[in-house]
């Protein structure tokens, strides 16, 4: 049946960046589409409530506490998840910064801390993973990208150029990993509301009414318009898929 396809039980699925916001709600989104979650971020108290929330959905949940920038806490991640559930199945690559200057004013620690966050991280948590899955007939991975993957607007210089890159490295690792059955596709929002993007409500009201009016439906976006999106991504539904970005933006990008 059509909506077997969509069904994630039996799967093992890793968050990166799973103590807020989208990775948050996206994590709650694998857990209720039957898979086990192993949530990963630096801030374990965060990530210990949300354990509790997916196991009351009946699933079982992986804490890890890591620092994606760090080569051996990518590695411990992955090793704790196949010693916990002997396989990984999913990767969502979520984990992300951004610090908003002009082009001018950014120094290199911040472009490095960006980069290395942004898209270094991707690359390696995609690389341990991957080394996994491919002894195990292949998996899915997620890279969380964004709409300004394709547009440039100003105080983001490096945050562009990351998921510039996140949309690239997409396609280069869905083309050398296709023959391992790993399908690499990335997941775009647009402009979502989040503690991260609070300050545009909070700070810049105006700028938060002028993206709410060009967004073709009229309202920003909410983590939980991505969750449909990811299930699709994660699951059999798109077993013809790979080294695509899917843009959810609610029409931001057609105006």
């Amino acid at each position: 049946m059509i909506l077997d396809k969509f069904s994630l039980k039996g799967k093992v699925a890793i968050v990166t960046g799973a103590s807020r916001g989208i990775g948050k709600v996206m994590s709650l989104a694998l857990a209720e589409s039957g898979a086990e979650v192993v949530v990963a971020a630096r801030t374990l108290m965060k990530l210990e409530t949300l354990s509790g929330q997916i196991r009351s959905l009946g699933r079982k949940c992986l804490v890890c506490q890591a620092d994606v920038t760090e080569a051996k806490s990518i590695e411990k991640m992955v090793k704790d998840t196949v010693h916990e559930f002997g396989r990984v199945d999913i990767l969502v690559n979520n984990a992300g910064m951004n610090i908003r200057k002009r082009a001018l004013d950014l120094a290199e620690p911040e472009w490095d801390k960006i980069l290395n966050t942004n898209l270094k991280a991707y690359f390696f948590c995609a690389q341990a993973a991957a080394r996994e899955m491919a002894g195990r007939g292949g998996g899915r991975i997620i890279n969380i990208a964004s709409i300004r993957s394709v547009i440039a607007p100003p105080l983001a210089p490096a945050y562009t150029a990351s998921k510039g890159g996140v949309s690239q490295l997409t396609k280069a690792l869905a083309v050398e990993w296709a023959e391992y059955n790993i399908r690499v596709n990335a997941l775009a929002p647009g402009y979502t509301e989040t503690e991260l993007t609070a300050h545009f409500k909070e700070k810049e009201k105006d700028l938060y009414e002028k993206i709410r009016e060009r967004t073709a439906l009229k309202r920003w976006g909410l983590p939980e318009d991505l969750t449909g999106p990811l299930i699709f991504l994660a699951s059999a539904a798109s077993e013809y898929m790979t080294g695509q970005t899917l843009y959810v933006d609610g029409g931001y990008l057609l105006t």
